[in-house]
């Protein structure tokens, strides 16, 4: 498909003379005569840069219009006027703007424009692909007979466009499934999407995921593109869908049947094309019997179904987790220990509740509070049996933290630990959580991302 070049422009001559001239060039071309005009082409997806006047004329004029652009979407704007000064000029990049044309517009000047910020935008987004995949590995390690089944699931289910539902226990890695299929998929080339559904607070999640016009929620005055919007032409990973209500699963529904939405508050529907891939820790089928799920949504998603199983079933691929979680940490500057055969074997003798999580943050944990150059299975036990809620082992374990040389670490390492007891205690609900501890939600989410304690 041809970039579509949006021109909002209130001379009808000159948005006829700027599309001859881009269509010469190849590219396809809207127009609008308003800065409203132009915002809705824009909410109707496909639009790759747009070419906006500054006086306009209308209710709203350029400069107004290229703040909402830059706070809705990434889309490169390039400023055109010819009745505004130098010192107008740059406000407009200052705002967001890629370029600034004085009229009567050159023909090399717009076309020398608008192939660089085409380029600049692209040069931007594969710069996130990279940084998300450098910052997000995709490997899943293990070679046991499940782990394997679970990569020939993979393998198959990836380039094909099915919904998928991806089960598993919380930690076991489903976020790390996801990111295996984007990558291998068709969308491999666009950003996927993550929504994690438990996170976001009941009265928020529609207009998360599906927009909402300027007005229509508290603190969304110009309105917002939700994430269905922004998955358009590539996968929206819904994590633990389980936790929607029934209201917003009945909204979703549509999108799967009809790929099909409203915002928020709002009356024009958004045609999309997107791809859902869905992730929960609950038991959907007792979730429908219970009323709290539903039965159409299920089938729906459930079109490829992968379980992903507990570490406690694939015990065999723990030396391979602990080599590449290792390196993983040597990668970010930790110095990293070896761990002795007895180590491995106390290891592989644990139950793992937390699953993979659960061992990522021991080993984290060992490898910044580690006396010796070796972990050996008496380290491991210090760990895995002393139980998080006696205060006195709190206090025992005080010297220990105490031995952390760097302040940056120790506050972080104890922060880790006292947030992944909390969200513990809630069943992993962020929300509750964040009420408990008296922490903004939002800021609560940030900090759990950054601790690694979710995905």
């Amino acid at each position: 498909m041809k970039t579509q070049i949006l021109i909002i422009d209130d001379e009808i001559g000159i948005r006829e003379s700027l599309s001859a001239i881009l269509e010469d060039e190849g590219y396809a071309t809207l127009a609008a005569a308003t800065a409203e005009a132009g915002l809705e082409l824009i909410e109707s997806g496909n639009v790759g840069l747009v070419l906006l006047d500054i006086w306009l004329g209308d209710a709203m004029d350029g400069m107004t219009a290229l703040s909402i652009i830059k706070e809705r979407t990434d889309i490169p704007v390039i400023m055109i006027s010819g009745h505004e000064s130098y010192e107008t000029g740059v406000q407009a990049i200052q705002r967001g703007a890629h370029d600034f044309i004085e009229k009567p517009l050159s023909y090399d000047r717009l076309v020398l424009s608008v192939a660089n910020s085409l380029r600049y935008a692209r040069v931007e987004r594969e710069k996130r692909l990279l940084e998300e995949r450098l910052g997000r590995t995709t490997k899943i390690s293990g070679s046991s007979e499940l782990i394997e089944s679970l990569k020939q699931q993979i393998d198959m289910v990836a380039p094909t466009d099915s919904w998928v539902l991806i089960r598993g226990e919380r930690g076991s890695g489903k976020g790390l499934v996801a990111r295996a299929i984007h990558r291998q998929s068709a969308s491999a080339d666009q950003p996927m999407i993550v929504v994690r559904c438990a996170a976001v607070p009941g009265d928020l999640i529609e207009s998360e995921l599906f927009g909402c016009t300027g007005g229509s929620i508290a603190g969304a005055q110009s309105g917002k593109r939700g994430s269905f919007d922004q998955a358009d032409g590539s996968i929206l990973f819904l994590d633990e869908i389980g936790y929607l209500n029934m209201s917003t699963q009945a909204k979703i529904l549509r999108v799967l049947q009809e790929q099909k939405f409203e915002r928020v508050g709002g009356s024009k529907t958004v045609s999309v094309k997107v791809r859902v891939i869905a992730a929960t820790s609950r038991n959907l089928e007792q979730e429908i019997q219970s009323g709290t799920f539903r039965a159409d949504l299920f089938y729906h998603l459930n079109v490829a179904s992968i379980y992903v199983p507990r570490l406690s079933e694939r015990l065999e691929d723990i030396p391979e987790l602990v080599d590449d979680l290792m390196e993983e940490f040597k990668e970010k500057g930790l110095k990293t220990a070896r761990l002795s055969a007895d180590a491995i074997a106390e290891m592989q003798a644990h139950s793992w509740p937390g699953n993979v999580h659960e061992l990522r943050n021991l080993l984290e944990r060992l490898t910044i509070m580690r006396s010796g150059k070796t972990i050996t299975a008496r380290d491991i036990r210090a760990v895995l049996q002393d139980p998080d809620q006696d205060p006195r082992a709190i206090q025992e374990r005080l010297p220990a933290l105490f031995a952390v040389n760097d302040l940056k670490e120790a506050l972080r390492l104890f922060e880790r630990q006292y947030l992944q007891h909390k969200l513990d205690e809630n069943q992993g609900s962020i929300s509750r959580t964040a009420e408990q501890i008296g922490l903004d939600h939002s800021r609560l989410q940030m900090k759990l991302k950054n601790l690694d304690i979710i995905d």
